[in-house]
């Protein structure tokens, strides 16, 4: 069993920098303040506090520091990390038949979340993305556009749309 908050252990900081880190990363509200990271806008992590119905399923053995959703490729995934470190791992009900862990941030080290995040990224990433991070070439991977700038550049072109009518 780790020691909660020990040196070495993980923080939200930590979340930020190496999600952000993933080439065509990048972080968006979700549900009020809560951050999640996404690529392809398909989240990969996410903050996710426990709700009352996850705490009701719990029971007394309910974590009580900060908790992180993490996509994993498949069940099968879910399954290995639940089964290797449950001191780490852990999900609800609300998780089942989903793809994705909660883990507890502060049991977490530093290195250790850096493969979970690397994990979930790569379940996520579009397919020529992620080959060329496995290739070494970050470089041409994609950094994310700004949303402002879709949607501005969508109402152009059914402005223009709207011209070629008339």
């Amino acid at each position: 069993m780790r020691a909660a908050n020990g040196p070495g252990m993980a923080s939200w900081d930590d979340v930020r920098r190496l999600a952000l880190a993933m080439p065509g990363a990048s972080e968006k509200a979700s549900f009020g303040a809560a951050s999640a990271w996404v690529v392809n806008q398909k989240g990969f992590v996410w903050v996710r506090p426990l709700r009352k119905s996850d705490l009701a399923a719990l029971g007394p053995d309910a974590p009580t520091g900060e908790i992180l959703g993490v996509r994993t490729p498949d069940l099968e995934m879910k399954e290995v990390l639940l089964a290797r470190d449950p001191d780490v791992f852990f999900t609800t009900p609300h998780f089942d038949g989903y793809p994705a862990v909660l883990l507890q941030l502060d049991t977490i080290s530093v290195a250790d979340l850096e493969d979970v995040i690397v994990e979930a990224w790569l379940a996520r990433a579009p397919d020529k993305v992620v080959a060329a991070y496995l290739a070494g070439d970050t470089a041409r991977a994609p950094r994310p556009k700004p949303a402002t700038k879709k949607k501005a550049t969508a109402k152009k072109k059914t402005a223009a749309k709207s011209k070629q009518k008339r």
